[in-house]
């Protein structure tokens, strides 16, 4: 299995174009959190509800987070906190949004996927996830990855 940073090294190769990146720092978030939003949506079984929290959507942080160990304890406490963060931003949408939250997730999933495709189309370069269904979850590491970097706490 690749490391970590063969992983972003990878991605990085068709995210070089200033305007995609752009679009990328947008959209990836974005598709991040529907695809939290739409796992959260899904009702779970009555003899596996033990607690509200305990869903498809923690279910999916939990085994992302699996990933996310290859590429160093940063990006990993990097990653949880914000899958954290989302989840509860989840919790607290599904309770005050005035739709669905799988309609709002759906909303934001589509706009999200077409900014990507116009940031691939600007780019010239297909998405990488067309090559490795895992550079879906690798975007928000490189994304989390340039952010580190940027504040100096890895290099």
């Amino acid at each position: 299995m690749k490391s970590g940073q063969e992983w972003i090294a990878e991605y990085s190769e068709s995210h070089r174009n200033p305007k995609n990146k752009r679009l990328h720092w947008i959209c990836v978030p974005a598709i991040m959190w529907t695809v939290i939003a739409f796992l959260w949506s899904i009702p779970v079984p009555e003899a596996l509800q033990v607690h509200p929290w305990v869903n498809w959507a923690t279910l999916f942080v939990v085994v992302a987070q699996l990933f996310y160990i290859i590429f160093g304890v940063a990006i990993f406490a990097t990653m949880l906190l914000v899958s954290v963060g989302m989840l509860f931003f989840t919790a607290w949408l599904e309770q005050v949004a005035p739709f669905a939250l799988w309609q709002i997730a759906l909303v934001v999933f589509i706009i999200a996927w077409i900014g990507q495709f116009i940031g691939h189309h600007i780019e010239g370069k297909k998405p990488s996830f067309f090559k490795d269904l895992l550079f879906l979850l690798v975007g928000p590491a490189w994304e989390v990855n340039y952010f580190l970097r940027k504040i100096h706490l890895i290099s």
